[in-house]
């Protein structure tokens, strides 16, 4: 468990940590490159440096936590890989059942996965499911969500590395976007978050800019239109 800077959340939890590349938006992985980083600090978690490890002692955490958190959930893994077994999933899903007044944000990348296992795991309403979506290649994502039981579904369009035209947003509450960063990002295009924007607004579906990304992320900020987008899904939805 850790405080977060990732502006659309407060905090992440763990239960599992390591993942391997399946599309172009995994290149410049963040959370393979600070696993090498906390593996050669000595950091017993990452011990595996970046291969699938369980951690069922993480489990415990979130029932410790006495003010309700927006959470999320493997940052530094991907929930729904195969090499998760479909009991060590139910199992942090019944923690996050089990803890209500917190909010679970989920995000995967293997959406046909998380599909498979949808009818599996208790859905409460303090879970929030996303999918990873770059570039059109990998748009079927979104399908798999939707079939997913989930109260809240959320897109995640970052790195955004091409133009998403028509996205289904049907059964979508949140779209979030935003450019990559680090030592050599690929450029992300203004006219592709106007574009996504507009379509947000005309679905009235809720958008979070999260930044424009680039070499020096903090310098090129996460305005657009002038102004900083930190829209949420409505919190009715939950209740």
């Amino acid at each position: 468990m850790a405080q977060s800077t990732i502006e659309w959340t407060e905090m992440t939890w763990n239960p599992t940590t390591g993942c391997n590349k399946v599309s172009a938006g995994c290149k410049f992985c963040y959370a393979e490159v600070m696993s090498r980083r906390l593996k050669a600090m000595g950091v017993e978690k990452y011990r595996n440096n970046f291969k699938i490890t369980l951690h069922p002692d993480t489990l415990s955490v979130p029932y410790t936590w006495k003010k309700s958190k927006i959470v999320f959930v493997n940052s530094m893994s991907d929930l729904f890989h195969d090499d998760v077994p479909l009991e060590y999933i139910q199992r942090v899903f019944k923690v996050m059942n089990e803890n209500p007044q917190h909010v679970f944000q989920v995000l995967t990348k293997r959406a046909q996965r998380l599909a498979e296992c949808s009818s599996s795991l208790k859905w409460t309403h303090n879970i929030w499911m996303g999918v990873s979506v770059e570039n059109e290649k990998v748009a079927e994502r979104i399908q798999f969500l939707k079939s997913s039981a989930a109260r809240v579904r959320f897109l995640s369009l970052e790195p955004l590395l091409g133009p998403l035209h028509n996205l289904s947003l049907d059964g979508i509450d949140w779209v979030i976007v935003g450019g990559e960063s680090g030592f050599k990002p690929r450029p992300m295009k203004s006219e592709w978050v106007l574009d996504i924007q507009k379509q947000c607004e005309e679905s009235d579906v809720a958008f979070f800019f999260k930044q424009w990304g680039g070499f020096n992320k903090k310098k090129n900020g996460r305005e657009l239109n002038g102004r900083t987008y930190d829209e949420m899904p409505d919190i009715i939805k939950m209740i």
